[in-house]
């Protein structure tokens, strides 16, 4: 047998997304779903990510997976929306992610309700809707591996863990401050994408510099942005062989280290939080033995 991990978590971002997460319907046996999600659900489609609630309902545990906390200390609450189970959809185009969508939903139909749905999109050559490039701090391919990938000491080598939260910008607000004020906020220059020396402590960079935690705190960003007529903004989504990684940081944005909220809580929010794990591929397809599927 042999074992990897979900292509889709190191692949480069798809022109087209969609994020997907359910909860479990009321006094319904995931399992028959699950195993039908395993048996046909080819993992060249996408991601699927696991929750603490449905692991737990199938009687099982994956040491490191939690519930997503809420926290507070910033200019807005992190909240948690915590589902049982997510997948990320990946395309080259809409039609090809509603084909994939209604193949997914038949899967699943009888046993998990569709609680969220949100299409993505690349833009700009992989920026934020902001305009500032996103991901510029992910680590190289061969290190994504050791970043992004459980190991042997893991009882599901190749599984992996991840972070999803829907971020919604004010970017009117943003765009009212001058190309300079725009750059210390985000703590790199618009122009060139370059770290701006001596950038307030507040600023993005400043507040996620990965290096900067203890242990270091690096994880692989897949993020996109989503627009609807409700509004804007970014699917940030973040693998990781740990959920440490990304709480540390959230933690740090949110001013509960040291008092010093991240100043892009001056124009964007959270709306949702989930934590994930997401299974190895075993010849092919989704490995769900670790959850007893």
């Amino acid at each position: 047998m042999t074992l990897t991990y979900q292509p889709g978590v190191l692949a480069p971002a798809s022109p087209s997304g969609r994020s997907l997460s359910f909860s479990l319907a009321h006094e319904r046996d995931p399992r028959p779903a699950l195993a039908r999600l395993r048996e046909n659900f080819d993992p060249q489609w996408g991601v699927v990510g696991l929750g603490e609630p449905l692991v737990r309902a199938l009687g099982r545990e994956i040491s490191g997976l939690r519930v997503f906390p809420a926290l507070s200390g910033s200019a807005h609450a992190i909240p948690s929306t915590q589902q049982d189970l997510w997948i990320f959809l990946r395309a080259a185009d809409r039609g090809a992610i509603f084909d994939l969508s209604r193949k997914v939903f038949d899967l699943l139909d009888g046993a998990f309700e569709p609680s969220d749905a949100m299409d993505t999109f690349s833009y700009a050559g992989g920026r934020d809707l902001s305009g500032y490039q996103d991901g510029t701090a992910n680590p190289g391919p061969q290190e994504s591996l050791d970043v992004a990938i459980a190991g042997e000491a893991f009882a599901a080598p190749g599984s992996s863990f991840v972070a999803v939260q829907r971020w919604v910008h004010d970017l009117k607000r943003f765009f009212t401050h001058s190309v300079a004020e725009r750059d210390a906020m985000i703590g790199r220059r618009h122009a060139d994408n370059e770290e701006i020396d001596g950038a307030p402590e507040s600023s993005h960079v400043k507040r996620t510099a990965q290096e900067t935690f203890a242990p270091t705190a690096f994880m692989v960003r897949r993020s996109q942005p989503w627009a609807t007529d409700r509004g804007e903004g970014l699917e940030f989504i973040a693998y990781a062989a740990s959920l440490d990684p990304f709480e540390q940081v959230m933690r740090r944005m949110a001013g509960l280290e040291d008092g010093i909220g991240d100043a892009l809580f001056r124009f964007s929010r959270p709306l949702t939080g989930g934590y994930y794990w997401c299974p190895p591929v075993a010849d092919g397809r989704l490995d769900l033995s670790l959850a007893g599927i």
